[in-house]
This record gives C-alpha cells, sequence and structure tokens, in this order.
C-alpha cells in the first residue's frame, strides 16, 4: 500500500508551540528513510519513497509494508528530527532540520498533518 501526505505544515504553529518555516527541510533526502508507527523505532511500517517542500509544507509519499496497520485517508502524520536552527519568540520556529524519521500517529503535533490518499 502506498499513502500520500504532508508530514509538516509551514507557518502553522503546533501543539507544543513550534513552527516549522519554510526550507527547513532543505538538504533532506528521503531515501530509505523509516515510516513509523507512533515514533516507536520497534514498530517499522514502511519506508519513505520520496519528499518535497511546497507552498504548504513536506509533502510525504511512502509504502506501508505492515498490512496490520489501520491506515486511511485523515490519519495524523509526524516526524522525528533534531534542530540545526531556530529562532525563538512567540514561538520556537525551526529554519534547519535534520529530519530523522517520519511516523503515523493518532493525535499528531500538527493538526494539519495528516494522510491525504491511500492507494
Amino acid at each position: 500500500m502506498r499513502i500520500a501526505g504532508y508530514a509538516a505544515i509551514f507557518d502553522a504553529p503546533d501543539r507544543g508551540g513550534d513552527v516549522v518555516r519554510k526550507g527547513a527541510f532543505g538538504r533532506v533526502a528521503a531515501a530509505g528513510l523509516p515510516l513509523l508507527w507512533q515514533h516507536d523505532g520497534a514498530r517499522r511500517i514502511g519506508t519513505v519513497e520520496s519528499l518535497s517542500e511546497d507552498g504548504r509544507g513536506l509533502r510525504m509519499i511512502a509504502r506501508v509494508d505492515d498490512a496490520a496497520v489501520p491506515v486511511r485517508a485523515g490519519c495524523g502524520l509526524s516526524f522525528g528530527y533534531r534542530v540545526r536552527a531556530m529562532q525563538r519568540g512567540t514561538y520556537r520556529e525551526l529554519t534547519d532540520l535534520d529530519l530523522i524519521e517520519v511516523s503515523i500517529v493518532t493525535h499528531p503535533m500538527q493538526p494539519l498533518a495528516r494522510v491525504l490518499a491511500v492507494s
């Protein structure tokens, strides 16, 4: 099964007070990036096949290998990362990130980060 959606949404504060800025994922390469279940490193359920920044956020396409995972349009997406650069203000503005993984989650920190299509 393949899924497509947004792992990150730009310029929208998340529940933790972070705002991801466009360009924060400038060095990201999707090849082999793990797709996890609920950020659990022991539950790799697939592989991210492509990532790209557009005007809305970080768009992703991934292959889900675990048929037991209940994935559908509307499921939450999230990502694990290391901060390379940020600015503090009203929000923590994330301007440069190292992406570690993408996860399907029940409650994403960014409510707008969702699976949009399943095929």
